[in-house]
């Protein structure tokens, strides 16, 4: 979602005559779109605009004037600190908002130094006031839903995306033609929440992810469709069935569980036990035995015991994920699990993280060494270090080196698997 939100940052700009540079120093505005997840990814931005405050300076000295603009969660999470910490910003504005960057920036302009701080919820869609997009490669992001309504207590993002917010059926289907249109063979649907979408059709009707992966499966051109990021209690029979029915749906799916312990995923307050998500992967399984799983994870939850954290490792042990995301307990600002006093010791965390990263990574490993000698549809999106090495994703999410053309960007080209490390696969073109 940052990645598209970004992306969408840079149409409003462009539709202001701006152009991308690669280099700050050569840029008139400057603009962090900040993630607030984690601690450490809050306090990076922090550091970033101190070093964007020193070529602010020097541009001065050469009589250029410099924007500095933040957006994002930690806008909508710490607008305060970012006043107090950072009183040189130009302007600030939280995810739900920067489509007001054209009257902010004209408000930045007339002001003349005095910051311009945008954290009301608005009472309209940013969707309706963003320009259109159009495909920046063979694979596109596409929001569909915003906002949480689950309130699990180590997360931030009703606070700073709000409720949920599902965008209607007949516009995600004009935005995907047109991205399809435009040269995306991909398209991965996002929302904070995703298999909650309830987008109403053209009659008001409220319809599923299903339905809505069903009717993006009749446009012409569109090879691949993902979605995240779900929530296991959303995971309801239909859309189950679309990883059987739908061969454009890849035979890939990240279901977060964040712990295998149910005492501590009621402690997180979230809707589902170990055994519901289990059934869940059962499901899958039998409706596409060739899916592969992702997760995320969460160690050193608070009151998180050895007991609890086993039980973790019992699910991966179970599940055989090919892929997963794994942290340590970040405290939150404003979230509950925050203030609980059975707080985990760095130390314990850090041993845990470790040994959970471990055993994930010999599974992912596993699973990239079984594709060894096989071909694989590979669809190729950016240029690698070599020279003449293009980098692409296979139906897994995994990553794929391989001497090709360029003329193969944003195609998808048959891969024999050549070599297999934990991260990434190395190929050659059939």
């Amino acid at each position: 979602m940052n990645v598209y939100d970004s992306q969408r940052i840079a149409n409003i700009l462009e539709t202001l005559g701006y152009q991308e540079t690669s280099s700050q120093t050569a840029a008139d505005i400057i603009i962090f779109n900040t993630c607030h997840i984690r601690e450490k990814a809050a306090e990076k931005v922090f550091s970033d605009l101190g070093r964007a405050l020193l070529i602010k300076n020097e541009r001065l000295a050469q009589g250029k004037e410099t924007i500095i603009g933040v957006c994002g969660c930690v806008v909508q999470a710490e607008d305060e600190q970012i006043a107090k910490r950072a009183p040189f910003v130009d302007f600030a504005t939280g995810p739900l908002t920067y489509h007001r960057l054209p009257e902010i920036l004209e408000k930045v302009a007339r002001k003349k130094h005095i910051s311009v701080i945008d954290t009301e919820f608005p009472g309209e869609s940013k969707f309706d006031y963003l320009p259109e997009n159009h495909a920046q490669g063979g694979c596109s992001y596409l929001a569909i839903q915003e906002g949480c309504n689950n309130f699990c207590t180590y997360c931030v993002v009703p606070y700073t995306r709000g409720v949920e917010y599902s965008r209607p059926i007949n516009e995600v289907l004009s935005e995907a033609k047109r991205l399809i249109s435009t040269g995306s063979l991909e398209l991965n649907l996002l929302g904070q929440n995703v298999n909650s979408y309830h987008g109403e059709d053209e009659n008001g009707k409220e319809r599923n992810l299903a339905y809505l992966l069903n009717k993006l499966a009749e446009i012409d051109g569109l090879k691949r469709l993902r979605y995240t990021t779900s929530y296991p209690a959303d995971m309801n029979d239909d859309l189950i069935a679309c990883h059987k029915n739908l061969p454009q749906l890849m035979p890939y799916l990240h279901l977060p569980i964040q712990s295998g312990s149910n005492s501590i995923l009621k402690a997180m307050n979230r809707r589902h036990t170990k055994e519901d998500y289990l059934r869940v992967i059962e499901k899958l399984y039998k409706a596409n035995p060739k899916i592969g799983m992702s997760s995320d994870f969460i160690v050193g939850f608070p009151g998180e015991t050895d007991a609890d954290f086993q039980e973790t490792l019992n699910v991966v042990n179970q599940v055989k994920y090919i892929q997963a995301f794994s942290f340590k307990y970040s405290k939150r600002p404003g979230t509950p699990a925050a203030l609980m006093s059975n707080q985990i010791e760095e130390k314990v965390k850090k041993e845990r993280l470790d040994i959970l990263q471990t055993l994930l990574f010999e599974y992912q490993d596993k699973f990239n060494q079984s594709c060894l000698g096989k071909t694989m549809p590979v669809l190729f999106e950016n240029k690698g270090r070599h020279a003449g090495q293009l980098i692409g994703r296979t139906p897994y999410m995994q990553n794929v080196h391989a001497l090709l053309d360029k003329k193969y960007l944003n195609q998808i080209i048959n891969v024999k698997i050549t070599e297999a490390t934990t991260n990434s696969l190395s190929g050659e073109k059939i």
